[in-house]
């Protein structure tokens, strides 16, 4: 069993999800609140954790968790938080109950409005201690388990960031096991999501070769060895799924470095909460367009993607990833998803606005985010 120490403690391998309730003790926790979502519930995932536990931790349930995690929701898991008399925190799922984790162990140990401590308002500064935190993911996607952020719609309706350091779980627990039920959409989407940030890292303007090592080593895992394709085809690879939730976690230790303007984008559209669009699925639409959109603004870096990738150097990535997308069968357009190009002008502003857009390689104005919806939309 691989144990990883990078910004926080990471149990790695096949089963280690039995391993919660010795981190618990570790950490002192004893009365935890589980952050998830329903349809972990129903597939019996929570139960099988809580059966692990035994005795050794009273354990209380919230799985109010939506498709993208709200200040709202995060209030209702506060208020259980606090009923329970609860003292720690475990998110269980994807990057949405993770994140709402790390909402909950921040609202229950802070004062004031949540949206106070999001980065765009120069909230990570006021971020101190929180309650205890473990993550366990069950999608080989976000990486919230090892990254010091968390993505919240507040309840002005912008999609924003929560950052700080304070914010990485104290223990990440990643069993490829728990992704073997994983359809293969989902897959397909989650994958694309560790994908967009493994390469968006890569492209980064800041210098970290570090993270850009770690960034193609994710790349490499996901692509030129297939195991993105494989997942998808085949769920019940468990090499496969060993390999894509590493290229995850890989993506959220790379994405230290900065992310760019296919996060900005994504989480413009991720805001509207009719829609309730997948993170990941949207990052894998908007990819290749603003890998056109970067071309000209990476050096040599798109001969690193390209290596990593496993495509020729006279290969273009944009549209490897594009025939990738269409191979496992994620949408092409915006406009596939539902986006109407009425809503161009309010995703375009929020996107300008977007942390993300800072640590893009090539700046990008409100006016150009105009172009490159139209752009996503109709391709």
């Amino acid at each position: 069993m691989a144990t990883l120490t990078f910004m926080t403690h990471t149990i790695f391998d096949h089963g280690a999800s039995a391993k919660l309730g010795e981190v618990l003790r570790q950490h002192g926790i004893r009365r935890p609140l589980l952050c998830t979502d329903l349809g972990l519930v129903k597939l019996g995932m929570v139960d099988e954790l809580v059966a692990g536990l035994g005795n050794e931790a009273a354990l209380t349930v919230f799985d109010g968790t939506p498709e993208n995690p709200t200040q709202m929701s995060v209030e209702e898991a506060v208020a259980l938080y606090h009923e329970a008399e609860c003292d720690g925190v475990v998110g269980l799922g994807g990057g949405s109950p993770m994140d709402l984790g790390k909402a909950v162990a921040l609202a229950v140990t802070h004062e004031g409005d949540l949206i106070e401590y999001t980065a765009g308002l120069g909230g990570a500064g006021k971020i101190g201690k929180i309650a205890p935190l473990v993550a366990i993911p069950t999608t080989s996607g976000t990486g919230s388990e090892v990254s010091s952020g968390a993505v919240i719609i507040m309840n002005n309706g912008e999609k924003l960031i929560l950052a700080s350091r304070e914010l990485v779980p104290r223990t990440a627990i990643c069993d490829p096991d728990l992704t073997l039920r994983l359809p293969p959409h989902l897959t397909a989407a989650t994958g694309m999501d560790a994908m967009s940030h493994c390469i968006e890292a890569l492209l980064s303007p800041n210098v970290n070769p570090p993270a850009e090592a770690v960034a193609c080593d994710g790349i490499k895992r996901g692509m030129r060895d297939q195991n993105l394709l494989t997942a998808v085809k085949e769920g019940g690879n468990g090499e496969a799924r060993w390999h894509m939730m590493m290229a995850s976690t890989e993506g959220a230790m790379a994405f230290s470095k900065g992310l760019g303007s296919v996060h900005s984008m994504s989480h413009a559209c991720g805001a509207d909460q009719t829609l309730r669009l997948h993170h990941g699925t949207l990052n894998a639409v908007l990819l290749p367009t603003i890998l056109d959109f970067n071309r000209d603004y990476v050096g040599d870096k798109y001969t690193r993607l390209s290596e990593a990738m496993g495509i020729g150097s006279s290969s273009d990535p944009a549209d490897f990833i594009r025939e990738l997308n269409v191979e496992m069968g994620l949408p092409a357009t915006l406009s596939e998803m539902g986006i109407q190009k009425s809503a161009i002008p309010a995703l375009a502003s929020h996107a300008a606005k977007d942390i993300c857009t800072f640590t893009n390689p090539r700046p990008c104005t409100a006016a150009e985010y105009e172009v490159l919806f139209a752009t996503a939309l109709a391709e």
